[in-house]
């Protein structure tokens, strides 16, 4: 399996929105990458649907830096929402909404009509667990695409967001995760 390692419309997305990332930029641009990869492992494709799942990678936890939130999923989808609306990709937003809306779901998603939604989830919690849960995904495929893109502190920094996140709603510590 080769790794993708050039996707020009993810540079662009969040090349744009390089202020807003700040020092979180690359290793979040990383993140997606993986991410990205991670999906097409699991789903090979091509076209649309890797348009697609660019996008919804490119936005699934944007949400998280204009106010620092835990509680990003909402801000992310609109975030995504604009785009797809300013690209005249208008029939892509129930799916994108979709897929970042579902996608920190612990269990698998069913009686979606978006086949995506689920690769994406799987895609996520790939790399959000450190391979731990790689849905049979060929361990040195993962890891090869670790050391191509490293972490640099992405999940230290989502660690951070939950520890105050905690201590902000102690009863709801990570509103963003579903069943």
């Amino acid at each position: 399996m080769q790794i993708l390692t050039q996707l020009p419309l993810l540079d662009d997305i969040l090349d744009a929105r390089r202020e807003m990332l700040g020092a979180q930029y690359q290793p979040y641009k990383n993140h997606v990458y993986r991410m990205v990869n991670f999906c097409v492992a699991h789903y090979p494709c091509t076209g649309d649907d890797l348009e697609k799942i660019i996008i919804a990678a490119c936005f699934h936890d944007l949400g998280i830096w204009p106010n620092d939130v835990v509680d990003y999923l909402s801000p992310s989808i609109e975030l995504a929402r604009a785009y797809l609306e300013a690209n005249q990709k208008h029939a892509w937003v129930d799916e994108i909404s979709e897929m970042i809306d579902q996608h920190h779901k612990f269990r698998a998603v069913k009686n979606s009509v978006y086949p995506l939604v689920e690769v994406f989830r799987r895609g996520d919690w790939t790399d959000v667990s450190f391979g731990m849960r790689a849905f049979g995904l060929d361990k040195g495929f993962y890891k090869q695409v670790c050391a191509h893109f490293p972490n640099l502190g992405f999940h230290k920094n989502l660690m951070r967001l939950s520890k105050e996140e905690f201590k902000r709603h102690p009863f709801k510590p990570l509103p963003m995760m579903k069943w």
